[in-house]
């Protein structure tokens, strides 16, 4: 005949050393998890908005969405491209606005 037997985990089977390490890692996990939720909370973002000669378009893609990021020349070519653009086009109708934030108007 077979017995069944469980075993627990907390009586004298895990030194206190042991706990002590794995409370150890728990806390260093939990602060580094904290750490990078107030760094992302308050972190600056570069491509934020428009402005000082800088574009920047988001535009729907095939993974959700993609930024379009272009200063000086390629921010004026990309500008005067999209107000050149049929008024019915999806990226011009999202970058003329950002353009004009820009000064980059033709």
């Amino acid at each position: 005949m077979t017995m069944y037997a469980k075993t627990n985990l907390g009586s004298g089977q895990v030194s206190p050393r042991v706990k002590r390490v794995l409370l150890g890692t728990g806390i260093v996990v939990l602060l580094g998890l904290g750490g990078l939720g107030v760094w992302s909370a308050v972190g600056s973002d570069t491509y934020a908005g428009s402005g000082a000669g800088c574009v920047n378009v988001t535009v729907p893609s095939t993974m959700g969405g993609a930024t379009l990021h272009y200063c000086g020349g390629k921010a004026r070519t990309f500008c005067l491209s999209e107000f050149k653009a049929p008024s019915a086009d999806p990226i011009a109708v999202r970058a003329r606005p950002q353009c004009r934030l820009a000064g980059l108007t033709p």
